[in-house]
């Protein structure tokens, strides 16, 4: 979520993740079995398996399982086929949100989703109603206290397309999909150390969102990430603070 609550969105994020660990290590086991599948369990010449290791280790998920997953998804093992999905819809405030999904049964994939949307106040759309609305983009947060003009030197030297500051304190980092792991890697390096670092959808445009419509459009962003099925959950909404005490 883009905006003017950059920083609120993180903590906010982060406290959900820790609140339902179990699952989100789940999700993250089927994400680097079907990159590993794909690509092979080297991380270094599979980039999206990369990507998805490096997510389970932010939200400290054991370095083991995180192998056993990757080894799993390399060898033979067809117990389970999970087909990619992406659905796409409006929440409140006619807010855009895309889902991607990992699925053993796609029926029951839709049938929540349209359930989730409907309960909170949003609508599940049609292929591509959406996903025009936004962009693959590397995207690295840091936090206020952030030197802004060390981190724009090192972030343009290191191949960065542009360094955005909100009016929380935050700063966001944006590369190409394709440049993000050198991008990250060199910020690191330079000892600039993301508070999240994510190959993501970003919107183009954002919609703002306050008090009550907010807090219901945050509700229903928990309640689709709380799906089994559901990967990732990307949204137009720049929710405000002022929605996170009622959510």
């Amino acid at each position: 979520m883009a905006g003017h609550s950059k920083w609120a969105n993180i903590q906010h994020r982060k406290k959900a993740q820790d609140a339902k660990r179990g699952k989100v290590f789940t999700k993250m086991i089927r994400e680097i079995t079907v990159a590993a599948r794909q690509g092979g369990d080297d991380p270094d010449s599979n980039p999206r398996l990369r990507l998805a290791v490096d997510r389970a280790l932010a939200v400290n998920m054991p370095k083991d399982k995180v192998e056993k997953a990757a080894a799993r998804g390399a060898g033979t093992d067809e117990a389970v086929a999970y087909e990619e999905a992406r659905f796409e819809g409006y929440g409140p405030g006619g807010i855009a949100i895309m889902a991607d999904c990992m699925t053993d049964n796609r029926n029951r994939t839709v049938s929540e989703i349209r359930h989730a949307f409907n309960k909170h106040g949003g609508n599940l759309g049609t292929d591509g109603c959406v996903a025009f609305m936004f962009e693959q983009r590397g995207v690295m947060i840091f936090p206020p206290e952030t030197n802004e003009d060390a981190l724009m030197e090192a972030a343009l030297e290191a191949g960065a397309d542009d360094v955005i500051s909100h009016e929380d304190g935050a700063f966001e980092v944006l590369s190409s999909a394709e440049t993000f792991p050198e991008v990250r890697d060199a910020l690191i390096a330079a000892g600039f150390e993301p508070a999240d670092a994510e190959v993501t959808m970003r919107p183009e445009t954002t919609t703002p969102l306050e008090g009550d419509e907010g807090a219901k459009a945050l509700r229903l962003i928990d309640r689709l990430e709380d799906l089994d099925d559901i990967q990732h959950v990307y949204t137009n909404a720049d929710i405000q603070e002022s929605a996170y005490a009622q959510s």
